[in-house]
């Protein structure tokens, strides 16, 4: 085991300096990264008064020796690394070796540690960094660390600390956040209250080893686990893998949002750019994407020595970062079907055990007379033929629909076409057993049994009641449809009659340099031409009523900062979104039973099709099971 050294004032140097204590929840972090990298597997954290009073600190880990514990309270000492060389490939969480000499400067600090449980371990206690005691004591292998009156002896820092509740709620934080990078380390968190409260303690938080699934739920909730779906890829020299939430699971807040590389939590603008970037096209406008990812690449390739607190991180090549995280997750979300098996129980995308794509040949348009004898359907020869796919010029023909009453009332295709199945139905006991004896090449949205009010179609599935918006459903469908053929076709570009010559800042005339042929392949031919000015000869032909010119200015905004802009490819995106909604069914436009069943298939076939092009969501599953609970039927 390597021992704890002094670092020469070489290496110090080369070490933004300054740990600086912010809060409790900064000094829990920094105790919890050295338990970590001691190779713990149990954590133990106390605190009082939100951590002002106490900070408890307790693992398992290999302790530190004896003679090494004066040493362990001096500024860049440290044992994980040795010379500048190491600052390249920096593996473990800590390393600057300054959080314990600043604790130790402001607080009362208690540190004991054993190598080995039967030889006893040995203590060091200094008050603002003064030494006051040290002995011999009996302890477990290990190391604890007790913190007492934080600022005790600097008034003016305690004076910017948050209320004690806050202060707890941050502490409770970073234990959650720390937990989900290491799943296979118990963490035991408990908290008591001031002194004004009885002293009462809050309900322990324990997260036990070795559970992911708990561990989740957990931090997150239980809904995550069930409207998440893993990925994990791997290219070249980077690995991706975790859990993202669903489209339709997300949040106002960016709360919920963990982002670790090598098993550091960081806080990165392109990361959030790139991740955001993934969910634009399927996220409610205003709502923030729910994950937890893990990126893995060579530590030469990412230099963690950025900031004190080691939430930022540089990387080497951050465009080519950029775009395997975007790839990655859009390749993921994209890939979400009706259908299509994931991670999560009962979510919206996971109706159906199997692949999509697996069980397409056995689907049709409509049941057979023997599916829909066996699923209690009525059999589907209403109307004017098949279903037929529809383009964004068009919308799908009913010519043997009905139109809406004044009323507004309940459409009942299937009753009134077939009403022996109603009586069929009554004759049964209603009691739901033919969908039990559904057959298993039943697609995941099943087959249609009725239309409502003109805006929603029912369909029964294997699994219970589907209910689909058939306006925001075919909304999606014309637009996934549109998108293809752009990207088959290419980008069509239209010469500017005049040149717009656009004014820019003398560092924005360079990017447009820089990345001219960026620019071009986008289908954007922009010039410079003179020091603060470019001209724009061509654009493409999808945006010929776009303001140009602000289009220029966001998009070398974007790409000054992140290095790669998508900012073209989403102006054309929102007019394809727009004409795909002009261009799909409108409400109370009545369809056949076949024009039903054929969206239904076209759905099970579309790229992100639980979501419209504004994020809403296009149907809902609700199993047999809830709505027995419902009806309260068995109770």
């Amino acid at each position: 085991m390597q021992r704890v050294k002094r670092l020469s004032s070489f290496v110090a140097d080369q070490i933004a300096a300054g740990e600086v204590v912010e809060r409790p929840a900064s000094i829990v972090k920094e105790l919890l990264e050295n338990s970590l990298d001691a190779g713990a597997t149990n954590v133990e954290v106390r605190s009082e008064t939100g951590g002002v009073g106490l900070i408890w600190v307790r693992d398992n880990g290999s302790g530190i020796h004896s003679e090494d514990l004066p040493l362990a309270l001096e500024r860049h000492a440290t044992s994980k690394i040795a010379d500048a060389d190491d600052l390249i490939g920096i593996s473990s969480l800590g390393f600057r070796g300054e959080a314990l000499a600043s604790l130790a400067s402001v607080a009362r600090v208690k540190l004991s540690s054993s190598t080995n449980a039967d030889e006893g371990g040995w203590h060091l206690e200094t008050h603002g960094g003064n030494q006051i005691s040290t002995g011999p004591i009996a302890h477990n292998q290990g190391t604890t660390v007790e913190v007492r009156d934080l600022f005790y002896n600097t008034p003016a820092r305690r004076k910017f600390l948050k209320a004690e509740r806050t202060e707890a709620h941050q502490i409770d934080l970073v234990l959650r956040r720390m937990s989900l990078a290491h799943m296979d380390v118990g963490f035991t968190l408990q908290q008591t209250r001031e002194a004004g409260t009885a002293g009462k303690a809050t309900r322990p938080l324990v997260l036990a080893a070795g559970n992911t699934e708990d561990r989740l739920s957990r931090v997150l909730s239980s809904d995550f686990v069930e409207q998440s779906v893993f990925i994990d890829e791997s290219n070249h020299d980077y690995r991706i893998y975790g859990w993202v939430g669903l489209p339709s699971h997300n949040r106002r807040q960016m709360d919920q949002q963990y982002f670790y590389v090598n098993g550091r939590a960081i806080r990165d603008k392109l990361v959030g750019h790139a991740i955001r970037q993934a969910y634009s096209d399927v996220m409610f406008h205003g709502r923030h994407a729910v994950y937890v990812v893990f990126l893995e690449l060579p530590q030469e390739l990412v230099d963690v020595n950025v900031h004190p607190t080691k939430h930022e991180v540089r990387f080497r090549d951050a465009r080519q970062v950029h775009d395997f995280i975007f790839s990655s997750l859009n390749r993921a979300l994209r890939s979400l079907r009706p259908g299509t098996p994931h991670s999560g129980e009962g979510a919206e995308f996971g109706l159906a055990q199997g692949s999509v794509s697996a069980q397409h040949t056995q689907w049709v348009d409509n049941p057979s007379p023997r599916q829909q004898q066996e699923m209690g359907l009525p059999h589907a020869s209403t109307g004017n033929g098949s279903y037929r796919p529809q383009t964004y010029s068009g919308s799908i023909s009913s010519s043997g629909g009905r139109s809406i009453g004044p009323d507004g009332g309940l459409v009942q295709l299937v009753a009134e076409e077939n009403p022996q199945w109603l009586q069929s139905g009554l004759e049964n006991g209603g009691d739901g057993n033919s969908t039990e004896q559904a057959q298993v090449g039943t697609p995941p949205l099943g087959y249609a049994v009725a239309q409502i009010h003109g805006i929603y179609v029912l369909a029964q599935n294997a699994e219970g009641l589907v209910v689909v918006d058939m306006h925001a459903a075919h909304e999606r469908i014309v637009y996934e449809k549109m998108k293809r053929e752009a990207a088959r076709d290419g980008i069509a570009r239209q010469r500017l009659l005049v040149p717009l010559t656009v004014g820019v800042s003398e560092s924005d005339a360079d990017m447009v340099e820089d990345f001219g042929e960026r620019l071009a392949e986008s289908g954007l031919l922009v010039e410079r031409m003179g020091r603060d000015s470019v001209v724009v000869r061509e654009v493409p032909l999808l945006l010929g009523k776009a303001d140009v010119g602000q289009l220029v200015k966001d998009l070398i905004a974007e790409m000054a900062e992140f290095g790669t802009s998508e900012e073209i490819n989403r102006t054309q995106l929102d007019i394809l979104a727009t004409l795909a909604c002009r261009g799909s069914l409108r409400a109370h436009r009545q369809l056949t039973l076949p024009e039903m069943n054929g969206l239904l298939r076209e759905m099970e076939q579309t790229e992100n099709a639980g979501l419209c092009n504004h994020g809403r969501p296009t149907f809902l599953l609700r199993s047999l099971h809830e709505l027995d609970k419902l009806f309260l039927r068995g109770q």
